[in-house]
């Protein structure tokens, strides 16, 4: 299960829908242990790009650092299909396995097929992609 507060929820779309005509991306920290969100961190898409995402390498430093000296630990990636449901594509999976070859994060997708903003978030091991509630908190 991954908790997003109501604000966090929002700042996400807003910033999926920003990125728009690019796929969007950023980070989510939780509290170490939990699945509960308490920061999300906007990163640049370096790909620049409507079909894949790249994090900004020094965009995912400043959140980890910032993430760390608050207490807080990255626990997940979001990022938005521009004309596709919310739904791990081939890639995603693939970097899925690169960057967490152990399942632990949680990568949500924000679709942006429909006018009105959609999340889902999935855990991925193995190739294997298992979808997981997200709770408004």
């Amino acid at each position: 299960m991954l908790a997003l507060p109501a604000a966090i929820h929002v700042e996400i779309a807003a910033h999926a829908l920003h990125g728009l005509p690019n796929e969007a991306c950023g980070l989510l920290a939780a509290r170490p242990g939990t699945d509960a969100v308490e920061r999300f961190y906007p990163v640049e898409n370096v790909a620049r790009s409507s079909q894949i995402y790249q994090l900004d390498p020094n965009g995912f430093l400043r959140a980890e650092r910032d993430a760390d000296e608050g207490g807080l630990e990255i626990v997940g990636v979001m990022h938005s299909h521009t004309h596709t449901t919310c739904y791990p594509s081939p890639t995603d999976v693939e970097d899925a396995s690169n960057f967490d070859p152990f399942g632990a994060w949680h990568f949500l997708i924000v679709s942006l097929k429909h006018p009105q903003p959609a999340m889902r978030s999935f855990r991925i091991l193995d190739g294997e992609i298992t979808e997981e509630p997200v709770v408004l908190a």
